[in-house]
């Protein structure tokens, strides 16, 4: 076991560039944080020399690290679980190898958390340094994100986090594919505390978050932790009977008012109506059975026990 108490996770994949400024850095978090850190640096199947770089100088580093590499580019969330997994202090974060967050944002999670603050302690933008385009497209995304899965998200949303090995531990349980590590963290509860920073702008190199990544990863959220789309489809498939027989209706009267003409028109249309909309809210009922079924092969806890205090009972 390391004698330090905190440990920093980090993901890099193509930042070579930041290898020197990264390092820097980390030593004068591991300086400025009593007893010092420990670092594990996850090496995501980057293709530039990020391994090569880290594997000549965490040796010489004061603090103690672990330099993983992973098989092929499994994405920063996979990345983030696997250093998470291999954390051996009480208490962990998560930093982006990119230093768009300051290094004083990673000094205050484990502040919070050695005085027993929070168990869980996320970061969320209170502003940008980046160009506008990037700030209207993340702003989009998390207004979505908060309007369409988890409501209780952070303005900003959360890039960055901190928590103690309970939570740590408790995390590590899920095993989803195609899932979302910001929802799990939501998902879980405990004390959570938000706190807020400005999002630097990028020193070297190009984001990997993509437009195209962050729409998957935003429908990988829904599917993983709402069941909106279903609700809508249920939702779609009652007004469109309703409205079906409310049109059926006057298709009906008109007939009998001679109103139509047309020998079987009537009838035609009534049935296309009605079953169109039998057939869509069948289907909006048929996807909340599915719905169920996969809530329950993703095998989450039923319930997350925080906290157990045993009392001896009162001595006669």
């Amino acid at each position: 076991m390391p004698s330090a108490e905190c440990t920093v996770v980090v993901p890099v994949y193509r930042n070579a560039e930041n290898i020197p400024a990264l390092l820097e850095r980390l030593q004068l978090l591991h300086r400025q944080t009593p007893g010092g850190i420990e670092v594990i640096c996850v090496v995501d199947g980057s293709p530039d020399q990020s391994h090569a770089l880290l594997a000549a100088a965490l040796p010489a580093q004061e603090h103690a690290s672990q330099l993983l590499l992973l098989s092929r580019n499994f994405g920063s969330f996979a990345a983030i679980r696997e250093g998470l997994a291999h954390a051996r202090t009480p208490y962990s974060a998560v930093m982006a190898a990119d230093l768009q967050e300051p290094i004083e944002l990673i000094a205050e999670f484990f502040a919070v958390l050695r005085a027993d603050g929070a168990d869980v302690v996320v970061g969320h933008r209170a502003g940008r340094q980046d160009a506008a385009m990037d700030r209207w497209a993340s702003g989009l995304f998390w207004w979505s994100y908060r309007k369409l899965v988890q409501k209780e998200l952070p303005p900003g949303g959360i890039d960055v986090f901190g928590c103690n090995d309970a939570f740590r531990q408790h995390l590590l349980r899920f095993n989803e594919v195609h899932s979302s590590l910001v929802g799990q963290i939501l998902w879980l509860g405990f004390r959570r505390q938000a706190l807020p920073y400005v999002r630097q702008a990028r020193e070297h190199g190009v984001s990997a978050w993509s437009f195209r990544a962050k729409l998957k990863y935003l429908m990988d959220s829904v599917f993983a932790f709402s069941d909106l789309p279903i609700r809508l489809f249920t939702l779609a498939g009652g007004l469109g009977l309703t409205l079906s027989m409310l049109m059926g209706l006057v298709v009906l009267v008109a007939r009998l008012s001679g109103a139509v003409e047309v020998p079987g028109y009537a009838a035609t249309v009534l049935t296309i109506l009605f079953f169109a909309g039998i057939n869509s809210l069948g289907l909006g009922i048929i996807g909340a059975y599915v719905w169920r079924a996969y809530e329950n092969t993703k095998a989450r806890p039923l319930a997350v026990l925080m906290h157990a205090q045993h009392y001896p009972g009162a001595q006669h």
